[in-house]
C-alpha cells in the first residue's frame, strides 16, 4: 500500500525517464544511512550528482555552514527542486556531471546516486577530479561498487580498482536491496565511500599509469609478459613479476612497473 502511494505521489510530481536511467531511492532509512556515511566526514563544500526527486536533497539541504551545489541534467526534476526548496534555486546546474566543469574552487566532497549506466564514467571524474575531492559517498550498482573496493587476488580487481585505490581509500559499506528504489532495478546496489589520500605511490603521469593499467587488464588471463611488451626493453620484461597476470599485482607493485616503463 505504501508503494502504491509513492508511486501516485511521483506521478503528480514529475516523471520518471528510463532513458536518464532514473530509480529513485525511496526508502528513508537507506537515505539516512548515507547521509550519516556522508556526515562522518568534515567538508565545507558539497556537490550533489543527479538529486533527482530530492531523496537525499531533502537532508542535506538543511546542513549548516556549508557551500551546496547540485548538478542534474532533467529540466523536469531542476524544476520541481527549485520549486520544492527555493533556496536551491541558484545552485542547482543544469547538466551531465561528465560535461561540467569542476564546480568549486577550494576542496569539495561529493555525493550522489549516480545513474548506472554512467557510473564507470563518473568513477573516472572522480579520479579526474582527485585533486579537489576530499570525499566520496556514491549509489553504483552492486557489481561495480564491489569492483572499485576489491582488492589484488580477487577476480572483481580490476583497471577501476587500481586506479581508485592509487589515489582514494576506498570502502564498501552496504548493500542496497532493488525495492529502495522506484522502479526497482534489476540489481542490487551498493554504497562505498572514496577518502582522498592524495598521491602516495608518486605517480607521476597519471596518463602513463592508465595506459600501462588499461593494456595489463586487458588480456587479464595471460601473463603480463603479452600485453605489456610494448611497453618494457626485452631485459625488464625477463624479470619474474611479468610471469604474473594483472590481478594479481597490487598497486605499489602497478606504479614499480610504470617507473620502469619505456
Amino acid at each position: 500500500m505504501k508503494t502504491e502511494i509513492f508511486v501516485l505521489i511521483l506521478k503528480h510530481m514529475y516523471t520518471l525517464k528510463k532513458s536518464l536511467g532514473q530509480h529513485f531511492l525511496k526508502d528513508e532509512s537507506v537515505c539516512r544511512r548515507i547521509v550519516e556515511s556522508l556526515m562522518e566526514c568534515q567538508f565545507q563544500r558539497l556537490l550533489e550528482v543527479g538529486p533527482g526527486g530530492g531523496a537525499l536533497t531533502k537532508h542535506l539541504v538543511n546542513i549548516q555552514d556549508i557551500a551546496f551545489k547540485l548538478v542534474e541534467i532533467d529540466r523536469e526534476k531542476i524544476e520541481y527542486l527549485s520549486k520544492t526548496y527555493p533556496s536551491l534555486s541558484e545552485k542547482i546546474i543544469e547538466a551531465s556531471i561528465l560535461d561540467v566543469a569542476v564546480p568549486f574552487d577550494q576542496p569539495f566532497s561529493m555525493i550522489g546516486n549516480f545513474p548506472y549506466n554512467i557510473s564507470t564514467q563518473i568513477v573516472f571524474k572522480v579520479i579526474e577530479w582527485r585533486e579537489q575531492i576530499q570525499f566520496m559517498v556514491g549509489m553504483f550498482q552492486k557489481e561495480v561498487a564491489v569492483r572499485i573496493c576489491a582488492g589484488p587476488g580477487n577476480k572483481d580487481y580490476g583497471i577501476l580498482s587500481v586506479l581508485s585505490q592509487a589515489y582514494f581509500k576506498t570502502t564498501y559499506l552496504f548493500d542496497v536491496d532493488e525495492d529502495c528504489f522506484n522502479p526497482p532495478p534489476k540489481v542490487k546496489s551498493g554504497v562505498i565511500k572514496f577518502e582522498y589520500m592524495g598521491n602516495p605511490y608518486g605517480i607521476e603521469s597519471h596518463r602513463k599509469f592508465l595506459v600501462l593499467v588499461k593494456a595489463a587488464f586487458g588480456q587479464r588471463r595471460k601473463q603480463l609478459r603479452n600485453p605489456l611488451k610494448p611497453y618494457f626493453i626485452s631485459e625488464i620484461l625477463q624479470t619474474p613479476i611479468f610471469t604474473k597476470r594483472a590481478e594479481q599485482l597490487s598497486v605499489a607493485e602497478f606504479v614499480d612497473l610504470l617507473n620502469k616503463m619505456n
